[in-house]
């Protein structure tokens, strides 16, 4: 696996929910819609309120990174 290139991200607080919707499917039907990018955790928290029904995480900068990491691998390199 490549290293991690480290990048500046702001909000230095922003975070990532990354969710799925209940059911089967291609990720683009259970998984894309519910990846949301928020300013803070306040922010992502209070949309996870407001959508019970969407399953997942708040997950911070580094935390994501590993997610995309895990979950594209080499697409992502370059």
């Amino acid at each position: 696996m490549p290293p991690r290139t480290r990048r500046t991200r702001e909000p230095a607080q922003a975070v990532v929910f990354v969710g799925r919707r209940d059911g089967e499917g291609p990720a683009a039907s259970v998984c894309c819609d519910t990846l949301n990018f928020f300013a803070s955790r306040a922010s992502a928290e209070r949309w996870t309120g407001e959508h019970p029904e969407v399953k997942g995480q708040i997950a911070d900068q580094a935390h994501a990174v590993d997610i995309g990491i895990q979950t594209f691998g080499r697409l992502l390199a370059g």
